[in-house]
């Protein structure tokens, strides 16, 4: 995204409005269309992206005139934190915007779910991060690692924090690498996982850095995991469970998200590698006894999975979910502590990162 004064963008969609007022005319916001139906693969840069579809909101359009009206709001919202150098939660703005509109009994707002789709519009409208304009979610994730940062004037050494790491703000666009010394970053979906790698010194016995988010991933250690990659050259290899749920986690960080298609080229990884649990570690470690059996809801994930275009032409993840289909089961990642509970730091992931065991 371009690196432009986020007030300004703010002030010029402002300004634009007013001029279209006092022509007369309808006021009206132009911005990419956000939906399925106008995301595209690009097989290029291997990422999802926007099309060029575009839709508008205009005031006097019964469809449209609360959701232009709460766009609005957020974009205020927002220009008062950029003008008192102040961040806010989605949470915060959400309880910021809801409020009655004079002469109704409605609401700007009734759920944060609307707050939080009006801050992705004007992100597209202005073509910021939602970071940028000073709004941020919550922190969800650890880092550990011989990596020093400097974050608004303060000297981190991620290899010192003790057994809990360095919290991962939402926010990591203003964070400066003054050292990092690591061959790969491993991100791991499950906290105990990470717990169980940082205790045993996973990370510096292998001279790496483990990241976790507690499930999904978040937005902030997307572009922190980007940045690594982007910016220090570090391979991404991916740790999940083997279940639709965990592919798909892999699958947004390598190749982006639908609903962030806009915001692909400062998230997404293509250079990602996953890097297990896989259907080859159910034979090779003996886990079938471990299996959970799918549900109705994970079939349905598994189908949608095999038929996106950039998994449907590869040969290697049709077979794993062919394997998952037949196996009628998925296994989490804990299950190779039935080897004991060092197993996964001192043979699981050295003997599949020296063979280069991934899926790409």
């Amino acid at each position: 995204m371009k690196e432009e004064k986020p007030q300004k963008k703010l002030e010029e969609l402002g300004k634009d409005l007013v001029q279209q007022i006092d022509k007369g005319k309808n006021p009206t916001i132009e911005f990419s269309l956000r939906s399925l139906s106008n995301v595209v693969y690009d097989k290029k840069d291997q990422i999802l992206r926007l099309g060029e579809k575009v839709q508008e909101r205009s005031f006097f359009n019964v469809g449209h005139a609360k959701k232009f009206l709460q766009t609005l709001e957020v974009a205020k919202v927002s220009k008062t934190l950029l003008d008192v150098g102040k961040h806010a939660s989605l949470r915060d703005v959400f309880y910021m915007v809801k409020r009655t509109i004079p002469g109704s009994s409605a609401n700007i707002v009734d759920e944060q779910v609307e707050s939080d789709k009006a801050i992705e519009d004007l992100e597209l409208i202005t073509d910021l991060f939602r970071e940028k304009l000073h709004i941020n979610a919550n922190k969800m994730g650890s880092v550990a690692g011989n990596v020093t940062i400097e974050d608004t004037g303060d000297t981190i050494n991620w290899s010192k924090l003790g057994s809990g790491g360095w919290s991962i703000p939402s926010n990591v666009e203003s964070i400066k690498f003054r050292s990092v010394k690591a061959k790969y970053v491993i991100y791991m979906e499950k906290q105990a996982v990470w717990e169980r790698l940082h205790e045993d010194k996973f990370w510096d016995k292998h001279n790496c850095i483990i990241v976790t988010s507690q499930g999904q991933t978040t937005r902030g250690i997307r572009r922190l995991l980007e940045r690594l990659t982007s910016e220090h050259k570090l391979p991404i290899y991916v740790l999940a469970d083997f279940d639709p749920w965990g592919f798909y986690i892999y699958s947004v960080l390598k190749f982006g998200s639908i609903s962030l298609a806009h915001m692909a080229d400062s998230l997404a990884i293509p250079e990602a590698k996953f890097l297990g649990i896989t259907a080859d570690d159910v034979e090779s470690y003996d886990l079938r006894k471990h299996f959970i059996k799918l549900k109705e809801v994970d079939y349905s994930r598994l189908k949608q999975m095999a038929d996106y275009d950039w998994f449907r032409n590869s040969k290697h993840w049709q077979r794993q979910f062919k394997l998952m289909k037949d196996f009628g089961s998925k296994l989490e990642i804990q299950a190779l502590s039935s080897k004991g509970i060092t197993f996964i730091s001192d043979k699981y992931l050295p003997e599949k990162i020296k063979k280069a065991d991934f899926l790409d």
